[in-house]
């Protein structure tokens, strides 16, 4: 798949709330994921420990009010989208999160992932 793909279907993905299926349908085995600095998972290596700081966030909450993708803009193997949700966590409350994303592609698959947020 061509980065457009990729960033086309892990959008779709995003948007229908299917993060897990995303990871496994197009991430590859030796993902690196880097959270902002100072974020309890900072930087998490392969797709099982990306799954699994996924699944722990999704344990973290409590509700999600709403949640938006913007389309993908590509620029060769990387595509950076933003992120709006509206969440209520079990512990901290209500809180509205931003956050840029940017994703670099390599043989079709999602090697590299940054996310860009205030904590």
């Amino acid at each position: 798949m061509k980065t457009q793909e990729v960033a086309e279907k892990l959008v779709q993905f995003c948007r229908e709330g299917k993060n897990i299926d995303a990871i496994n349908e197009l991430y590859a085995d030796n993902i690196v994921s880097l959270e902002a600095k100072g974020s309890p998972m900072e930087r998490t290596e392969g797709k099982e420990a990306v799954i699994g700081k996924n699944q722990y966030w999704y344990s973290t909450v409590q509700e999600i009010h709403s949640g938006e993708v913007s389309e993908p803009i590509i620029s060769g193997n990387f595509f950076t989208v933003s992120m709006h949700m509206d969440v209520t966590y079990k512990e901290g409350g209500r809180m509205p999160m931003h956050e840029i994303a940017v994703y670099e592609v390599k043989d079709g698959k999602v090697v590299f992932e940054q996310f860009f947020y205030n904590m």
